[in-house]
């Protein structure tokens, strides 16, 4: 009975780690979106909700690898420091990523993901930089396997 508490209580852990990591991760994005983003989300912009949908996911898969790699014979202590730490490096790279989609995408990208077109739909940019963020996830990933 003692390791269920036991796995329940570095799960609680892990989950925390993870937590902090996409908090993290919301304010980067945020941070390169105009305005703020969560009233941007809770105003129903679809745009916004497709890239921050996206980010999130990806977060959550770096986490995932990086929690698969972090077993080691050093403790829990350590799975928790090098899961932080590799999701907070796929945070960055994620946030590179945007910035550079955004530098060579004509016009302020932050902006357009922000845009409805005219049927209410959003700004396929939305689509293409949710989608940017999970396939980096998923390289950032492979990288921690």
């Amino acid at each position: 009975m003692g390791d269920i508490f036991e796995s329940a209580g570095q799960t609680l852990a892990y989950g925390g780690v993870g937590l902090l990591v996409m908090a993290v991760a919301f304010g980067a994005l945020d941070l390169v979106t105009p305005g703020h983003l969560a009233k941007i989300v809770a105003r129903r912009n679809k745009g916004a909700a497709i890239v921050l949908a996206g980010q999130m996911l990806g977060v959550g898969i770096v986490i995932q690898q990086a929690i698969l790699a972090s077993e080691s014979e050093d403790g829990l202590g350590y799975g928790l420091v090098s899961t932080g730490v590799y999701g907070l490096a796929g945070v960055v790279v994620m946030t590179v990523v945007f910035a550079i989609v955004g530098i060579v995408t004509p016009g302020r990208m932050g902006a357009a993901v922000l845009e409805d077109d005219e049927d209410g739909r959003p700004h396929p940019i939305a689509w293409v930089q949710g989608t940017m963020y999970v396939g980096t996830a998923l390289m950032v990933g492979a990288a921690l396997s």
